[in-house]
């Protein structure tokens, strides 16, 4: 899963991107302190590991993992090749969903690009440049169904729906707002257009605010009202906090948040709603060896689950001995599982479950 952060100079990105990936890329008081993207690769916090580990006895845990991709900053006209913007524009094309942070605090030492405070505005100067370049490829699009369209009247259908696309795009909405039917859907996808890629808006916020997860900051107000009107979600993070949080040991961290009266990290929110996003859970493969959890798409079946870990395994797919974690967790070993019939013997039609923890049997 590859995740681009987005958002204008100066909003708290790449000190976001820093303190979730550890991985030091520059930040400064200044616009376009990251030119090329940098790229940061997070183990997905999961409790339910450490508790397999202890019942296998196993040696190792291995996480499943999210790429976070923190993109240089964007300024207005950035479609027309302002700043970075060609380079901006390429580098999110690239990724399955956008995290746009925006700035909700106020700071007279942290200038803002356009003088002020205003993240409606921000949202807007950034989806315009996306909707900008978006229509340039429709209209390039549609010019040539228009031509195909003379000899294969069948086209007519795909030339409806790319006007239908470019007139909400002319409204200044976009294309992730519109309602598609399967069929259409995958059309569009193929488009790759960058409005129709997944958001999650990152309203970040001062220490002061995250207890009570913003519920008074009336910047934040105006981000999830927008981000309803897009059926997006928000998630709501101090970056100086993140930053903090990233230096300290696992129990110097749950002691920090007890202390904000936090009950998790910006960072566990932000991968919990970009897998709810992207419609993604995880399954589970146990044994002495290690312990590992892997990332498939909701409504996968076990043959394709099987296929994540090794491609024989769903080329030779026999059989997926499957037990819910919290039913292994509750008899505490699989031979008392077995005892009890909680071990199911599910075949390639079986839809995985987030938490399934699965042996695969399989010949090739």
């Amino acid at each position: 899963m590859k995740l681009g952060i987005v958002g204008l100079p100066n909003v708290g990105k790449s000190t976001l991107f820093n303190a979730i990936t550890q991985a030091g890329a520059e930040s400064a008081n200044y616009p376009f302190c990251t030119i090329e993207p940098n790229v940061g690769v997070v183990a997905v916090p999961d409790e339910r590991l450490h508790k397999l580990k202890e019942i296998y006895n196993s040696e190792k845990i291995v996480p499943t993992a999210i790429e976070f991709c923190d993109i240089a900053g964007l300024v207005r006209g950035a479609s027309k090749g302002e700043g970075l913007g060609n380079k901006f524009l390429s580098h999110i094309r690239e990724v399955e969903a956008i995290i746009h942070v925006v700035r909700c605090f106020e700071d007279p030492n942290v200038v803002h690009v356009d003088g002020s405070v205003d993240p409606l505005r921000d949202i807007e100067t950034i989806n315009l440049e996306l909707i900008f370049s978006d229509l340039e490829v429709l209209e390039r699009r549609i010019q040539k169904t228009q031509k195909a369209a003379k000899a294969d009247k069948s086209l007519f259908s795909q030339l409806d729906l790319l006007n239908k696309i470019k007139e909400t795009l002319e409204n200044n909405k976009c294309v992730r707002t519109m309602e598609f039917t399967e069929e259409e859907q995958s059309f569009v996808k193929q488009l790759n257009l960058l409005t129709s890629k997944p958001v999650i808006y990152v309203a970040n916020v001062s220490e002061n605010d995250l207890a009570d997860d913003a519920a008074n900051n009336t910047l934040v107000k105006k981000v999830r009202e927008f981000a309803d009107s897009e059926n997006a979600q928000v998630v709501v993070i101090c970056a100086q906090i993140e930053a903090e949080i990233a230096e300290l040991e696992e129990d110097e961290k749950k002691e920090f948040l007890a202390d904000l009266g936090l009950a998790e990290s910006g960072l566990d929110k932000l991968i919990k709603a970009s897998y709810s996003l992207l419609g993604l859970i995880s399954f589970l493969t146990a044994g002495q060896k290690e312990v590992r959890a892997w990332t498939i798409k909701r409504g996968t079946k076990a043959p394709q689950a099987g296929g994540k870990i090794h491609s024989d395994i769903e080329r030779g797919f026999i059989r997926a001995e499957t037990i819910a974690y919290e039913d292994l967790i509750n008899v505490g070993t699989m031979n008392a599982a077995r005892e009890k019939g909680l071990v199911r013997l599910e075949g390639k039609d079986y839809e995985v479950k987030d938490g399934d923890v699965i042996l695969f049997r399989f010949n090739v």
